[in-house]
């Protein structure tokens, strides 16, 4: 029974903690598996609900348990910490950064006149502007949503066919960071992405981690300006620092 730990070496939550964590590195609850309820848990512990809430809290922090409203607490999938690279390293945000396998991505596209906008975030001005939606499938839910930008001029330098697809979402998803020399990330919040103007609703989309990221082949301009709407619970964000 945790609650009357004679030790007193460390706050009681936290040894609530140790122990959950153990179990879930140890494969005792399985990936995407369910929790047993705050009171079921907490009973078992021998300690109260706001103890066991202090311990879950710090296991989201982790990126270790997710909360889903009205469903509950589940495992995500546990990572070895250091083995992947994070945002330091250029590479697409959603395979790095989202605690879920997506499945399927949902592609439209549309042409903009420039703007005062495009403008600043592009840093060009442009005969016109392509503005692409994605939206990332898990098990046939939506849990990110990205928004990009790019000049008409960089959709013909790449050699982009607009009407093709599956060339447009390889190019987004992989191949424009293989390209890439350089890359600025800016990482914000947001809780503006389910609006009604939405297609689809994103599951936990009310908050969301908002990585704002611009592609560089040179020093002069971005070759796409992304958005990343990534919901806090599937959020995993990293960085590997080196000195």
């Amino acid at each position: 029974m945790l609650e009357n730990d004679p030790k007193g070496k460390k706050p009681l939550y936290i040894n609530v903690y140790d122990q959950l964590y153990k179990q879930i590195i140890d494969g005792n609850f399985p990936r995407n598996s369910k929790l047993p309820t705050e009171n079921e848990l907490a009973k078992s512990l021998g300690v109260s609900r706001v103890t066991l809430r202090q311990a879950i809290s710090l296991l989201q922090d982790d990126g270790l348990i997710k909360s889903i409203q009205g469903k509950g607490n589940f495992i995500t999938n546990p990572q070895p910490k250091n083995m992947t690279a994070g945002l330091e390293k250029i590479g697409n945000p959603i395979e790095k950064c989202h605690s879920e396998k997506i499945d399927d991505v949902e592609i439209e596209f549309r042409l903009d006149l420039e703007s005062d906008y495009t403008r600043q975030v592009l840093n060009r001005k442009a005969a016109a502007v392509v503005a692409i939606e994605r939206w990332y499938k898990s098990n046939g839910n939506i849990v990110a949503y990205a928004f990009t930008f790019m000049a008409i001029e960089a959709v013909t330098e790449l050699n982009i066919d607009l009407h093709n697809e599956k060339q447009l979402l390889n190019m987004l998803e992989g191949e424009i960071y293989e390209l890439a020399n350089t890359a600025t990330l800016e990482i914000k919040h947001s809780t503006s992405v389910n609006s009604s103007t939405q297609k689809h609703t994103i599951i936990g989309g009310e908050k969301c981690d908002l990585i704002l990221e611009s592609l560089y082949r040179n020093d002069k301009y971005p070759i796409a300006y992304n958005k990343f709407y990534i919901p806090v619970e599937f959020s995993l964000l990293k960085i590997n620092a080196t000195k």
